[in-house]
């Protein structure tokens, strides 16, 4: 079994990957992480422009030989490998329990505008997310649904919180993402762009089942989801074309984030998806 290259968490390459836990660092290098076998496979099977997005990979010996598939498209990827001692995995690492695999990857996100010219159908819109948790989720909900963009706003998470790469389960790497715009920038976009925006609301004014049934949701719709605490400020359900409440049948209070956008966006992906126009998603 070969000898761990690094060996101490004060190496000059441990330190730099290290440092990329804080927003500030990741900001400067315009790099984050991404830990554990499926989010590191994705990364070096990913290229934006012609450049791989997984620049270096540290790895257990154990996880060197139980992944070796993922060492080897690393490799190919051009990323520098490392195999490192489990004590630097856990330095590196923002996980209670390292799964052997630690990489660094270029930043990823998506101008707003390239996005708008993509004339996309479906697409989630994060305005005052703050939770890593809940924005990773969602963008994993997005892309299971097919959605073609996922905008953060200014006041939302950081993309690239370990958290939030974590809870993405690999979709950082599956569809475009843009930062940093402000709610009402993205709204006006998304409206010039030809797509209907709705708030998502448990107070909305129509009720998500009943827009099936009336054919509404075929069409290129964006849906904004708010604060996980506080929803969506009426300044900004102002601005969209409406907003409307997924339906609670039996007694729960309410649903969170995460299981509210999966709703409203399958719902969505099915009315676009129908043939012969929109169906209710109950149908048989």
């Amino acid at each position: 079994m070969p000898t761990p290259e690094l060996i101490s968490p004060r190496s000059t390459r441990v330190s730099a990957a290290r440092r990329l836990a804080k927003r500030n660092f990741r900001g400067k290098d315009r790099l984050f992480l991404a830990e554990g076998p499926q989010a590191v496979r994705e990364a070096a099977g990913h290229r934006a422009d012609g450049v791989s997005t997984l620049v270096e990979l540290f790895a257990t010996v154990e996880a060197a030989e139980r992944y070796a598939d993922i060492i080897g498209a690393a490799r190919d990827a051009g990323a520098r490998v490392h195999l490192a001692s489990e004590e630097v995995i856990a330095d590196v690492s923002t996980t209670v329990t390292p799964q052997g695999l630690v990489g660094v990857c270029r930043f990823l996100d998506t101008p707003f505008e390239d996005i708008l010219a993509a004339r996309p159908k479906l697409v989630a819109v994060l305005a005052h997310v703050r939770d890593p948790g809940n924005a990773g989720t969602v963008l994993r909900c997005a892309d299971a649904a097919g959605a073609e963009a996922v905008i953060l706003t200014d006041a939302s998470v950081d993309l690239y919180n370990p958290k939030a790469v974590r809870a993405s389960v690999g979709s950082h790497f599956h569809l475009p993402v843009a930062v940093g715009v402000p709610v009402e920038r993205a709204v006006a976009g998304l409206r010039e762009a030809g797509v209907r925006v709705l708030a998502a609301d448990g107070a909305g004014d129509r009720d998500l089942d009943e827009e099936l049934d009336k054919g509404t949701m075929g069409g290129p719709t964006a849906w904004v989801f708010g604060n996980e605490a506080w929803g969506l400020p009426e300044e900004t359900r102002a601005l969209t074309d409406a907003v409307v409440r997924v339906p609670i049948h039996g007694k729960a209070e309410s649903l969170n984030l995460a299981t509210a956008a999966a709703v409203c966006l399958y719902a969505s992906a099915r009315a676009q998806r129908a043939s012969g126009g929109c169906r209710s998603v109950t149908e048989s």
